[in-house]
């Protein structure tokens, strides 16, 4: 009997564990389809991620809030090192989205940059697992910079600070579109800039970065790349577009010691008067997505500050989007800042603060941990449902439903000529003449020239950090296409002309500060054959913490080269290829000019051999105040009291502050006058605007641009007010002889400052309005504190 009943039984439980599959799998379709159908509807976006919301599973959701980095679904070894060429690994994928249903990716693999044609292939693979298992699609971001860093042909512009340097949002605005569309072509809609952090402090490894030091110029750069990233009316499923992450909310780089991620002790008052409005104008530009401060402020790490990332973000500021963490800073609260005693107490920390997303980046415990913090009620439902709706509404604008992965074909103009003159253009207007003696620049053709120093014939340190790599070292296996500032000016002069030794050289394969091949008397040796000197000095590319320094003065090595190429008795020309001014007090006097390069990028070589000939007319200006001494650090808005300041901007040497050279500086290679400021009145409400006016003259020989910039000074206030401000600026190009009348309009609001009691306030009183040498007085009625 029971062998009768066997191979019935048996055939049952095939049938039925068939009907099981076939049900899950059902199921999955059925969800795809209801998904799909949803997103073809005519409802509300808002609607659209409710409704979609209403169909996952808790552990859906906090798969959505998980971002893991590429290393850990490829094969390789493990999660750290992939194989190359890269290629998924199907089970660590499934893995990743079947299992934890993970709902973002980011980075690359190897920490090395990849063809166009390799992201959307690994792309595609990821974007079809996930909707066909969960139906959302992921989202990948990466941090495209100065260009789509990983991205193999993409066109870098300078970094950051080279940027502001240019004193022009027309031109960053440009650059940000064409980064946001090699971006998409590249198959990533979400890039991680741009960085509004404040440039104060010139030891902070990352200043380049930033916009530099004043939050004027950074709120306008800042809203520019946006405008680049995300078009000025934030239309993400336009496929040129991408999501921009303003980072990294806030007061990062005003840390007390000047190195990356060590504390900050930053007084509320600091924090909204200089560090918190570039983010409040990024936010009512209408930035998708915002990443948080690393560091530890006031005692309390950021990622854990409900003050800061719901009650000053989400309430006051009014951000809607989607807030993620940097990279394993949850995992900090435990590991490095010991606020959380386990893991899942530091999960429970921060997603109570406000995170909607964590950068994990290498395990799942997050997702576990944090399914168990709602099942135990430590982590509300309605919390998870937050952030995982503000996720779902991004995937939906992004259009990443209907087009989870473009087609390389629909992007012809990929690191095109169009998009590598505008990083040419803007390498041009970055570079900053600091000094210019007897007009030894430009120089004329048929000189005889002696190229030395380390940065010198290295595309490397033209580019810096988030090149190619992360720190920036295998930016020679990727740009040997490009000139170096040897290879240029070989070009630009001819070759016969120039002549290249070292000197000093960086060890590329040791220390990021080391140094190696010190050979000064070869250069000595060389420079007597040649009729000037180009010394280029600087740094070699780091990022981050292993940017830290411990002494602010530029290397010793270099400083002895410098010495010894002043010693020879010809003319020298100091070219500064650096991330942060570093100081340079100890042998300025003896070079006969000075060029600020900043980090370029691929095009600087080029564009700095055009400025040496006279083919471009330079007109950076400084974005940052340049220091002295190590021990005479400060901005140029500082308090009366640290400086005393003499008309022509510099300072005593004696004062606190003694700049070698200051905020807003720049030499031309012609000269402008400025006459007739006048001011439409000479008082105004509160409520009121006064309108400016001045008149700008090419009194030179050549064609020139010249920054027009707007300074106001609160003479008397209740607490006491800034050195000056910056208050417009706006860049013009004049001819010869040619005049122009430059225009502001300047409101009351504008002048205001954040008072004792935290409210921005405007008061009753007299300001000083200079431009130039030029100035005015004019009163403010009343006073007034602002909302």
């Amino acid at each position: 009997m029971m062998k009768k009943l066997k191979l019935p039984f048996i055939s049952i439980l095939i049938i039925c564990c068939f009907w099981s599959v076939t049900s899950f799998k059902s199921e999955e379709e059925r969800k795809e389809k209801a998904i799909s159908e949803i997103i073809n509807s005519r409802i509300s976006v808002d609607k659209k991620a409710e409704k979609i919301l209403q169909k996952l599973t808790l552990e859906e959701k906090v798969g959505q809030m998980a971002q893991i980095t590429l290393d850990v679904i490829t094969k390789g070894e493990n999660v750290y090192v992939s194989d190359e060429p890269i290629t998924l690994d199907q089970k660590k994928l499934e893995e990743a989205i079947v299992k934890y249903k993970i709902g973002s990716v980011l980075n690359t693999a190897n920490n090395r940059a990849r063809s166009r044609e390799k992201w959307n292939e690994v792309i595609k693979q990821i974007q079809q697992v996930s909707l066909k298992e969960i139906g959302i699609p992921v989202l990948y971001g990466v941090d495209a910079i100065h260009g789509t860093t990983y991205t193999e042909g993409a066109t870098f512009f300078p970094q950051q600070i080279g940027m502001a340097a240019t004193w022009n949002p027309e031109l960053v605005q440009r650059g940000a579109e064409i980064t946001a569309y090699e971006t998409r072509a590249s198959s990533i809609p979400w890039n991680f800039s741009p960085v509004l952090d404040m440039g104060r402090s010139s030891t902070w490894p990352r200043l380049w970065e930033t916009y530099g030091e004043d939050v004027y110029l950074t709120s306008q750069m800042g809203v520019a790349a946006i405008n680049g990233y995300e078009g000025v009316n934030n239309d993400l499923s336009n496929p040129n577009k991408v999501a921009s992450c303003i980072k990294h909310f806030v007061g990062y780089g005003s840390e007390k010691s000047g190195k990356d991620r060590t504390p900050s002790y930053l007084p509320e008052i600091e924090l909204r008067e200089h560090y918190l409005p570039s983010y409040k104008a990024a936010i009512d530009a209408g930035a998708q997505t915002i990443m948080i401060n690393s560091g530890i402020i006031n005692g309390t790490p950021a990622h854990a500050d409900f003050n800061l990332l719901t009650t000053l973000l989400r309430s006051e500021l009014g951000f809607k989007g989607v807030v993620v963490t940097d990279w394993a800073d949850i995992q900090n609260l435990h590991n490095r800042d010991k606020i959380a005693d386990t893991h899942k107490e530091a999960v429970k920390k921060a997603i109570n603060a406000g995170i909607d997303m964590s950068m994990i980046p290498y395990d799942f415990n997050f997702t576990t941990h944090l399914i168990d913090l709602v099942n135990e009620g430590e982590v509300s439902i309605n919390r998870i449902d937050d952030a995982v709706q503000r996720i779902l509404k991004l995937k939906i604008n992004l259009g990443l439903f209907e087009t989870p992965y473009p087609k390389v074909e629909e992007y012809p103009d990929f690191g095109s000529k169009d998009h590598e003159k505008v990083a040419y253009d803007a390498a041009v207007e970055s570079i900053t003449l600091l000094k210019n003696e007897e007009d030894l620049l430009p120089l004329k053709r048929g000189a005889k020239i002696l190229v030395t120093g380390p940065n010198a014939n290295s595309m490397r340190t033209l580019n810096g950090g988030w090149t190619y790599s992360w720190q920036g070292e295998k930016v020679e296996q990727f740009a040997q296409g490009y000139n170096t500032i040897f290879d240029a000016v070989k070009n630009k002069f001819g070759h016969d002309k120039v002549t290249f030794v070292a000197g000093v050289e960086y060890n590329h394969y040791g220390q990021y500060f080391e140094e190696m091949n010190i050979d000064i008397e070869a250069a000595v040796d060389a420079a007597k054959s040649n009729d000037v000197i180009l010394l280029c000095l600087g740094e070699n590319s780091y990022t981050e913490s292993v940017g830290n320094l411990h002494d602010l003065y530029i290397s010793q090595n270099q400083r002895a080269l410098a010495e010894a190429m002043a010693a020879t008795g010809k003319p020298v020309i100091l070219i500064l290829n650096e991330g942060r001014p570093r100081l340079i007090s100890q042998f300025n006097m003896k070079m006969n000019a000075i060029v600020q390069t900043y980090l370029p990028g691929n095009f600087g070589g080029d564009a700095l051999a055009s400025i040496l000939i006279g083919e471009n007319n330079p007109s950076g200006k400084l974005p940052y105040s340049y220091p002295m001494y190590p021990n005479a650090l400060g901005t140029y808005d500082h308090k009366p009291s640290e400086a005393q300041e003499k008309m022509q901007g510099m300072y005593d040497y004696n004062s606190s502050l003694p700049f070698q050279f200051p905020f807003g500086f720049g030499l031309s290679y012609t000269t402008f006058e400025y006459s007739e400021l006048l001011l439409s009145k000479k008082e105004i409400d509160p409520d009121e605007s006064v309108n400016v006016q001045v008149k700008v003259k090419n009194t030179g020989d050549v064609e020139g641009k010249e920054v027009v910039q707007l300074y106001v000074k609160d003479l008397y206030a209740s607490i006491t007010p800034d050195n000056k401000r910056l208050r417009k600026f706006k860049k013009i190009n004049l001819k010869p002889g040619e005049s122009k009348v430059v225009n502001f309009k300047l409101r009351a609001d504008e002048l205001a400052f954040v008072g004792a009691d935290l409210k921005k306030t405007v008061e009753k009183g007299d300001f000083k309005l200079m431009i130039a040498d030029q100035f005015e007085m004019f009163k403010v009625s009343e006073m007034k504190k602002y909302q």
